[in-house]
């Protein structure tokens, strides 16, 4: 399809001055065409001509056929569809990849767990979005750093520490931080005592991170919560198949953004108010926030401020993309806007996406300062249940493929509905169901005939593509359109669901067309090969493993 656009738009260029933008879309199955357009239809207005003029002309330069009321259709030879599948195979052969970001450095936030809370169902969906979305820029010849950030110092810390002074160090469990962080939470909300006494454990608690303090009761609390919160994260990441090559704790970069609030404070980007230091954001249309509080401790922004700078430091990168949840978009605005005051470049190349909830059926809100939230851990054990009652299989990788493919078929942004039921199921637009399609073509290469060569002239009557064979070929050939999409918007989803419309053209082709034993065994098993070097290609692009058998 990329070849008949540019070759169109070439056309439009030399016939009539144009720089246009055609639309070239696969054929309705009512005409007898592989692709076509409307694109005189778009010309006939700018150019004072009737569309079917305009169609012939550009049918005689492009070899294309006309109908009414101005459309021009193109049909693709067998010879053409034959050459270009080969050249897709050989490209697989030579771990296809692209070119558009080589020699850029791309650094990608996401999943941002905090330290003394535990991992929920949005970390697990962010880290499987930014996951994927990491390995398309690195298809695109970026070199990619994947890059956590979380806050082991505020008061979410100081609301945990508060509940975890009465527990000794060497006896802290995981469940024993999430715990003491919800009822931390309520006692800082309802109780003005326990709230005084939060608020002073915060400062302290930096002070501890930042001196690096050791061998008093909070200092060693505080320090075994920290490295049992990480050794939780590494767990967790590894399971289900996330490496991370940076983590930046907020204490790490707290510093430097609270210097750089400083020093912008004196050049007017910022001001005093209340005793703390402020960003003005209505001048820009967005809302104020504080970036050091009262008690002279850098807030969230200020953090983020530092983060921005310590990216810059470490990598130079050419992109930065930001991960958040759709709660954190006017926030992100905010900070960014001041950051743009004093170092526009750095916000031109960071670029912020935010998600939805997600939700299970059912709608329920849930909160982890209320500690009824759906832990991440849960929603693979739910998976997994689900799975084993399905289909009476307790395989990980299905599980962990159902998990991933069940939020990544969705654009980003809005909320998803996660049904573990439904996302085990073995037909419809499940993981599940395009690692059947793998594995059911690994059997049928398996079973063709190695070295056989059909003699000569014994399939003279096949030299044509029959209707199922040519369907396959030409889906597969958009595979490459498809990623290029995937790509420029940040996009998996383009890439997931159009794994699944590949699958169902291959169920098609399978129950129509017999491979092995048939006369035309060796040609329909290229397909098949070049059929699953597509589906593994792109799975392994969405971070999913496929089983050698189900």
């Amino acid at each position: 399809m990329q070849e008949i656009w540019e070759r169109l738009k070439q056309a439009i260029k030399e016939l009539y001055g144009l720089d246009f933008e055609p639309e070239v879309t696969v054929a309705p199955e009512n005409i007898e065409a592989d692709y076509s357009t409307n694109a005189p239809l778009k010309l006939a207005k700018e150019l004072h001509q009737a569309p079917m003029d305009i169609a012939g002309e550009l049918a005689q330069r492009l070899e294309a056929e006309v109908t009414a009321p101005g459309f021009l259709n193109f049909i693709l030879t067998d010879e053409f569809l034959s050459s270009e599948i080969q050249n897709l195979s050989q490209n697989f052969r030579e771990n296809i990849s692209s070119d558009e970001y080589a020699e850029k450095v791309v650094i990608c936030e996401f999943s941002d767990p905090n330290p003394f809370k535990v991992l929920h169902v949005g970390h697990l969906y962010t880290s499987v979005a930014g996951d994927a979305i990491s390995r398309l820029y690195e298809y695109a010849g970026a070199k990619v750093i994947r890059a956590n950030f979380g806050g082991d110092v505020g008061l979410h810390v100081a609301k945990t520490m508060y509940i975890l002074q009465q527990k000794n160090p060497e006896e802290l469990t995981i469940e024993d931080i999430a715990r003491c962080y919800v009822e931390g939470t309520a006692a800082y909300e309802d109780d003005k005592k326990a709230h005084d006494e939060i608020t002073q454990l915060n400062k302290e608690i930096y002070k501890i991170n930042v001196e690096k303090i050791h061998g008093t009761r909070i200092a060693d609390l505080y320090w075994r919560g920290r490295e049992l919160s990480y050794d939780y994260f590494r767990e967790f990441y590894a399971r289900i198949g996330v490496k991370f090559d940076k983590f930046y704790p907020e204490s790490t970069v707290a510093e430097l953004g609270f210097r750089t609030v400083e020093e912008q404070l004196e050049k007017g980007v910022y001001e005093k108010s209340d005793g703390a230091v402020i960003f003005d954001g209505e001048k820009y249309g967005l809302h104020t926030r504080v970036f050091i509080n009262r008690e002279g401790v850098p807030t969230y922004e200020a953090k983020d401020v530092g983060l921005i700078f310590t990216k810059w430091e470490d990598y130079h990168f050419d992109k930065s993309i930001v991960i958040t949840g759709n709660e954190q978009l006017e926030y992100m605005k905010v900070v960014l806007k001041s950051v743009e005051q004093y170092a526009p470049e750095l916000v031109e190349r960071t670029r912020h996406l935010t998600h939805g909830l997600v939700k299970l059926p059912g709608n329920q809100k849930m909160s982890s300062r209320k500690g009824n939230f759906l832990k991440a851990v849960d929603v693979l054990e739910m998976v997994r249940e689900a799975l084993e009652n399905e289909y009476d299989s307790k395989d990980e990788i299905v599980a962990l493929a159902a998990t991933k493919y069940a939020f990544l078929k969705y654009k980003m942004g809005g909320n998803i509905i996660f049904d573990p039921k439904e996302s085990v199921k073995m037909t419809g637009n499940s993981g599940p169901y395009l690692l059947y399609s793998a594995v059911r073509a690994k059997k049928i290469l398996a079973n063709c005939r190695k070295d056989e060569v059909v003699k000569s002239g014994e399939y003279d009557k096949y030299d044509k593509y029959d209707k199922y064979e040519r369907n396959l070929v030409k889906k597969m050939l958009e595979y490459k359109d498809v990623l290029g999409l995937a790509v420029s918007e940040m996009a998996p989803h383009k890439l997931a669901n159009y794994l699944y419309e590949l699958a169902q053209e291959f169920s098609r082709f399978y129950e129509k067309c017999p491979v092995v034993g048939d006369i035309r065994e060796s040609e329909r098993a290229q397909l098949v090969k070049v059929y699953l070097d597509t589906m593994m290609h792109g799975l392994d692009l969405l971070g999913i493993e496929v089983p050698e058998e189900m």
